[in-house]
């Protein structure tokens, strides 16, 4: 049925991870996916995830349909949560918020909306950026395109590059931007870069689409959000898809949603019901178990506060890791600027070592990272780190 149809070339992420699961090396280092584990190489299980789970299941709660939206203390927990239950969009019930199937579904239905309303107005992206991120897109029939983002020279933004492509755009021209810890760069603009950001998209009536999928991991669970706060005080009407996966190690739940920040209440509704109305085209209603967990979780103030302590934990380990690859690296390869390490922030850093390296690391010293050079920094343990410090010397 299907031969005449191009085969899938398969995920470039998850290819180079089968390739360190089939190395028998036993010094052997996976910076590939983007998984948080913690030091001793395990994926935690969250106590506070843990508790509500078992809280909820004691109801014995019939397992029927969601509405088409979500549960809705998750929804209204995921509003407060990144925006902050005083904020002024909040308060005044400007926002449309639906749950979905991770931040990836969030990405699609976005998208599917945006085309509709938009069919003419294409999609721009960083660059570098996330793969899926040009795929989900293309699969909802937006054009997509790049825009100047990383400067391999300093190894953080370029942010005059950034702002000389946005300025050159059509009005109502879709921008994807990430409001902490860029994936796969992990260089973020400051806050005085996003207060100009939101001028020139305001100033060129152009509609951002934020992509939240670590909120937790940068500076704070607030700090985080930052760009989302002040945008929605702005007054700009944008997009905001936001993820659990991460910040509550809940990755096989699939837990994410997708916010709409309208004008006005009426504007909501209408938006809220084009939001169903794309959920009942794809998968008609999301699933419960994980997102009824969560909303106790974000809900009640004693699971959010272990919760909190518990992401607050994850991100001081991820710190710890790249001070202690900055302090090994500066001692073995002194010649080499390691000092991106500590500037970017988040899971992900960006190498800029060149594919020749990147194979050699592989072949050689069985360390893999991908062929952009992007690492996940929560691979690295007390055990390897200095080892694969010591690697990376070797190579540049």
């Amino acid at each position: 049925m299907f031969e005449h149809v191009a085969p899938y070339a398969g995920d470039p992420i998850f290819r180079v991870a089968a390739q360190y699961q089939a190395d028998p090396r036993e010094n052997k280092v996976n910076l590939t996916i983007g998984l948080y584990f913690e030091d001793d190489g395990s994926v935690p299980l969250l106590a506070a995830t843990q508790a509500a789970e078992q809280r909820w299941a004691a109801q014995k709660l019939s397992r029927v349909y969601l509405p088409m939206e979500g549960l809705e203390s998750y929804r209204n927990a995921t509003q407060k949560l990144v925006f902050g239950d005083q904020h002024e969009a909040y308060l005044s019930q400007r926002i449309a918020t639906i749950q979905t199937l991770g931040g990836t579904g969030a990405l699609k239905v976005g998208g599917d909306l945006l085309h509709e309303a938009y069919p003419n107005s294409q999609m721009w992206i960083s660059d570098p950026a996330w793969d899926n991120h040009h795929a989900i897109f293309g699969g909802c029939g937006i054009k997509t395109n790049k825009y100047r983002y990383f400067d391999p020279q300093t190894q953080g933004v370029d942010f005059n590059g950034m702002l000389a492509d946005l300025n050159h755009l059509p009005e109502d021209s879709f921008v994807l931007l990430h409001p902490c810890c860029h994936n796969p760069t992990g260089a973020d603009l400051s806050t005085a870069q996003w207060d100009e950001l939101i001028a020139l998209l305001q100033a060129k009536k152009l509609i951002p689409f934020l992509d939240m999928a670590y909120q937790g991991f940068g500076k704070g669970l607030d700090e985080d959000a930052y760009a989302i706060r002040a945008m929605a005080e702005a007054g700009l009407e944008f997009l905001v898809a936001n993820s659990y996966s991460k910040n509550f190690s809940y990755y096989a739940e699939r837990c994410g949603a997708l916010s709409v920040v309208c004008k006005d209440k009426a504007e909501v509704d209408l938006t809220l019901g084009k939001l169903k109305a794309w959920v009942r085209k794809n998968y008609s209603n999301p699933p419960i178990h994980g997102g009824a967990a969560i909303a106790l979780v974000l809900t009640d103030p004693e699971l959010f506060q272990s919760w909190e302590h518990d992401v607050t934990a994850m991100r001081a380990r991820i710190h710890t890791m790249r001070q202690a690859v900055h302090q090994h690296l500066t001692r073995l390869a002194p010649h080499y600027d390691a000092d991106y390490m500590i500037k970017q922030q988040g899971m992900f850093s960006y190498t800029g070592l060149s594919l020749e390296q990147i194979l050699r690391l592989r072949e050689e010293f069985g360390v893999y990272m991908l062929d952009s050079g992007r690492i996940s920094i929560p691979g690295l343990t007390t055990k390897n780190v200095e080892y694969y410090a010591k690697s990376l010397a070797a190579v540049v």
